[in-house]
């Protein structure tokens, strides 16, 4: 089995430098045999979200898989609908029940907008009951991170963000990093976007070292010290993306890979007031409430 590198967190806890997310797997059956297959390849850690709706699947995963609790990093976001203290306190409670598990060891806020403040105190209070291991944000920019920290006792352990080879994000990362905030990456190969793995520069990386483009580009985050959580729902592209750590890529291959950054996301601009009333939709009623 692959023995996968951990990193440690600011808070002291360990957390597999790369892992298995479950985006875009709505379907019950699917999402259990999916998360039941990456534990039997060999991933430790799962990264799901209440707004994936595949909790109770995943929980039921975990629970088929015959690995033991302990050895499973479990992640999961709340989302924007209970970003209040009282209604996040109420959907760590549902989180923990969905995924049928005593304790989570990463909770991240999905999205940077909202009741940050309220649901963070929430998630703190968890993690002091045991509920919780480590928190977390995710698709938050460093302004943002430090606003969160300005007004709040624990740090975020982590920060999961887009990053791809067409949006690298390196002042992003280095911030985060000199923060002692460990980089977590979503979307690590663009949803395919652009050509990716048929890129002639990866391709070219990929063949000197007899490795897929996909795994170039795992590795490329790996050597950046970012956390990666690619998904696939096929028992050998999940091998693949696994076995990623008998090469090395070298200082020439990062910089030709450097130089394909576009530096602009490939899905939308949490900049952009427009994402962001997308983003919130229906959940913006249901907070007033």
């Amino acid at each position: 089995m692959t023995n996968i590198p951990y990193v440690k967190l600011n808070d002291g806890h360990k957390m597999p430098q790369l892992g298995f997310g479950v985006f875009q797997i709505p379907d019950h059956d699917q999402a259990v045999k999916t998360v039941e297959m990456a534990l039997a390849n060999g991933y430790r850690l799962i990264d799901t979200a209440e707004a994936y709706n595949n909790q109770q699947a995943v929980g039921e995963g975990i629970k088929n898989s015959g690995v033991a609790r302990d050895e499973i990093f479990l992640t999961t976001k709340l989302w924007v609908s209970n970003f209040t203290y009282e209604k996040a306190k109420a959907a760590i409670d549902n989180d923990l029940k969905e995924l049928g598990t005593d304790y989570i060891d990463l909770l991240l806020l999905h999205q940077a907008y909202g009741d940050v403040y309220g649901a963070w105190r929430a998630m703190e209070e968890a993690q002091k009951a045991g509920k919780i291991k480590s928190i977390g944000v995710s698709n938050f920019w460093p302004d943002q991170l430090v606003n969160l920290q300005l007004g709040n006792n624990v740090k975020p352990a982590v920060n999961q963000i887009e990053i791809n080879p067409w949006f690298q994000r390196e002042p992003e990362v280095k911030w985060n990093q000199s923060d002692d905030v460990t980089v977590e990456a979503w979307a690590p190969f663009a949803e395919g976007k652009d050509g990716i793995f048929t890129n002639p520069v990866l391709k070219e990386i990929g063949e000197k070292y007899g490795k897929s483009t996909g795994q170039v580009i795992l590795r490329w985050l790996l050597q950046r010290g970012i956390v990666v959580i690619p998904k696939s729902v096929h028992d050998a592209r999940q091998k693949e993306n696994i076995d990623v750590f008998d090469f090395e890529l070298s200082a020439d291959d990062m910089k030709k890979i450097a130089a394909l950054d576009k530096n602009k996301s490939q899905f939308f601009d949490h900049h952009d007031p427009m994402t962001i009333e997308q983003i919130f939709g229906s959940s913006l009623a249901q907070l007033k409430d």
